[in-house]
């Protein structure tokens, strides 16, 4: 495993390109776009003010940096760097900015959510979506690129429009059976969009295309509700989290649930493998005094390695208080491998632990328990191989084969808060609060 150096930057703002030749970073007001890798800089970028959100076009041939505060959106073109476009939504504002599948459209959601703005790059012609909701997730593009839902809310009620990517033309519109829609997604497939509610009513429904209502589910009645939802990569199975920490797993046959997976405070499980990180100090009297240069920071610093615990095993387990806002339990994070052979889930009241359950056998595989709290997991798109990150300068990948911890040799404090991999799978870039470095693996690593 190799790192590269440090480089600055802001906002967590750093983003591979979708065909993984570039990757694109913030520093303020700056944004740099390097060569993925060599890493040498290929173009700078002066916006207006400092950039709170960046996304590449599908093709990778644009940059769009949005500077909310503002109400302005800039668009770099990587082929011609002379040209660019800026797109400023003036009184109305601006609260969120994407890019359309086709890459020549973008999406601006206004203050107070009046309505959301697609311009278009190509024919600088303007479309309208009326009423679009403010929630947690409330535009969904459909895989393919065809089509877009969008939440709704008016006069008091919820509803779901699907429209034509290509001409903006509405194709269906049709309430939901909701008290409060939280969001919306599409099947990989595009076949099933699923819709659930806020966490006060547990309702998930899954229409078709055509605005039917093919199922509805409910878990249970009066109780906080869904957290977290993902397909799995095939489209056969939907995973819900729920406050009560357990995630249920739905059929696309039938879309009833075929089995629970529970995320108690002790693993009792004896095929599951509990891997716990236990930290070590290299021995001081081994080294030579004084100690070279490379090994002196090394004397300040903790190693980390894997245990194995014995079954059944006990968690760091958190009370979460109960009269705030959004509590602190129930599964605050689920992914499934891109092969579809696993799901990673986290429950908020054990923050430490990672969960990764065999989704062929339907059974708990291993539970990796972390010394610091759990940021950030993600799976690499090629393989089932999961990369964790806790906060502070370890990162941490899991296979089927085994566990392995490794240390970012790089001088002072690198915290990392959250990581993202190359679309190759072959390397993985670490982003800090003001810093970032990229990590390349070797093929037969872990």
């Amino acid at each position: 495993m190799n790192f590269s150096e440090l480089f600055k930057l802001s906002g967590l703002l750093c983003r591979f390109s979708p065909d993984g030749k570039c990757l694109a970073s913030c520093v303020q007001y700056r944004l740099v776009v390097r060569d993925a890798s060599s890493l040498q800089i290929l173009q700078l970028y002066t916006c207006l003010d400092q950039i709170q959100h960046i996304e590449w076009s599908s093709d990778s041939l644009f940059i769009l940096c949005a500077m909310y505060k503002r109400g302005i959106v800039q668009v770099w073109s990587l082929e011609q760097p002379a040209w660019h476009c800026k797109i400023d939504e003036g009184s109305a504002g601006l609260v969120a900015s994407c890019w359309s599948p086709d890459g020549r459209h973008i999406l601006n959601t206004t203050e107070f959510h009046l309505r959301i703005t697609v311009w278009s790059l190509c024919t600088k012609s303007v479309s309208y979506i009326k009423y679009p909701k403010a929630c947690q997730q409330g535009i969904a593009f459909s895989r393919d690129g065809h089509y877009v839902a969008v939440a709704e809310r008016r006069d008091c009620k919820d509803f779901i429009s699907i429209f034509v990517c290509t001409d903006w033309q509405l194709l269906r519109h049709f309430d939901t059976e909701t008290q409060d829609l939280a969001g919306i997604e599409w099947a990989p497939n595009g076949c099933v969009l699923a819709a659930w509610d806020a966490c006060l009513e547990y309702k998930m429904l899954l229409y078709s295309l055509d605005g039917r209502l093919l199922s509805t589910y409910r878990a249970y009645e009066w109780s906080l509700g869904i957290k977290s939802v993902a397909w799995s990569p095939s489209s056969q199975f939907l995973a819900i989290g729920s406050y009560d920490e357990k995630v249920r797993i739905l059929n696309h046959v039938t879309w009833k649930k075929i089995t629970e997976f529970e995320h108690p405070a002790a693993v009792v499980n004896t095929k599951a493998v509990v891997y716990k990180e236990v930290e070590k100090s290299p021995a001081a009297e081994k080294l030579p005094f004084p100690p070279p240069r490379a090994l002196a920071s090394s004397l300040f610093s903790t190693h980390s390695k894997y245990d194995i615990s014995p079954v059944p095993a006990s968690l760091h387990c958190v009370k979460p208080v109960a009269d705030r806002a959004n509590p602190k339990m129930g599964i605050g994070m689920l992914a499934f491998s891109p092969d579809n052979c696993f799901l990673a889930s986290k429950n908020d009241n054990i923050p430490h632990a990672v969960w990764i359950w065999d989704i062929q056998k339907l059974k708990l595989f291993a539970v990796l328990e972390q010394l610091c709290p759990i940021q950030c997991f993600q799976w690499d798109p090629c393989q089932p191989r999961l990369a964790v990150c806790t906060g502070n300068s370890k990162v941490y990948l899991w296979s089927p084969a085994g566990c392995v911890a490794v240390q970012v040799p790089l001088e002072g404090d690198f915290q990392i808060l959250s990581l993202s991999w190359h679309s190759s799978g072959d390397s993985l870039v670490l982003l800090s609060k003001e810093n970032f470095c990229v990590c390349y693996l070797e093929r037969e690593e872990v």
